[in-house]
């Protein structure tokens, strides 16, 4: 129900300052679901209330802005603060671990640069890929290019659903539409990583 009222909330209140500023938050270590902005955002677009390019635009750059307060946090604090705060009781309270640490980290050592890339596709790991970028000191033009691209892509994606909702759906039934279809597109992108994983793997071993 939480999700509901805030989905309607932002049909009521969504402009493109807080359109950055909640996007900036949900590319964080702060649990925060894009899913509930963009959509609302492009279901507005259609209406005329804003316009779509500008919708994707701003919470690109909201994005790109959250994952540098990751990236920053994480090359100046360094892993044993990093990881104990992600044990800590507020770290605990924003969905982290040293388990989630582990296993962002381990991804980004395996894929390198482009885990910036393909982990804004991923559920789960999109909020947290910039923090082993971060402790690794990832180039920071490569780290902003490869951010930006897979929060585009994912953002489109959001935004195209909105967009055709608000073609489709009257506002009362857009709400349980949004919070049924984000969850399917976050399982599509899981699905879709784990065919590139097995085809990066297959090609090794083909090469071996």
């Amino acid at each position: 129900m939480e999700d509901v009222s805030f989905i309607e909330w932002c049909l009521n209140n969504l402009n493109y300052w807080t359109i950055t500023l909640l996007m900036a938050i949900e590319s964080s270590f702060i649990p925060f679901p894009s899913e509930v902005v963009v959509p609302p955002a492009a279901y507005k677009a259609y209406h005329g209330e804003l316009n779509i390019w500008l919708v994707i635009l701003f919470s690109t750059l909201g994005a790109e802005v959250g994952a540098l307060v990751n990236y920053y946090l994480a090359k100046y604090l360094g892993r044993p603060i990093i990881y104990s705060f992600a044990e800590s009781r507020v770290g605990r309270m924003c969905l982290l671990s040293a388990k989630k640490m582990e296993q962002a980290e381990a991804f980004f050592n395996k894929h390198g640069v482009i885990s910036t890339f393909i982990g804004r596709l991923v559920p789960a790991v999109r909020q947290l890929i910039s923090i082993p970028a971060g402790l690794a000191r990832m180039n920071m033009p490569k780290f902003l290019i490869f951010t930006a691209l897979g929060a585009l892509t994912w953002n489109s994606i959001l935004a195209m659903l909105g967009y055709v909702a608000g073609r489709a759906l009257p506002r009362e039934e857009f709400d349980a539409f949004i919070n049924e279809k984000s969850h399917a597109i976050g399982m599509v992108f899981v699905a879709i990583f784990v065919l590139i994983v097995a085809y990066l793997v297959y090609q090794g071993f083909k090469k071996k």
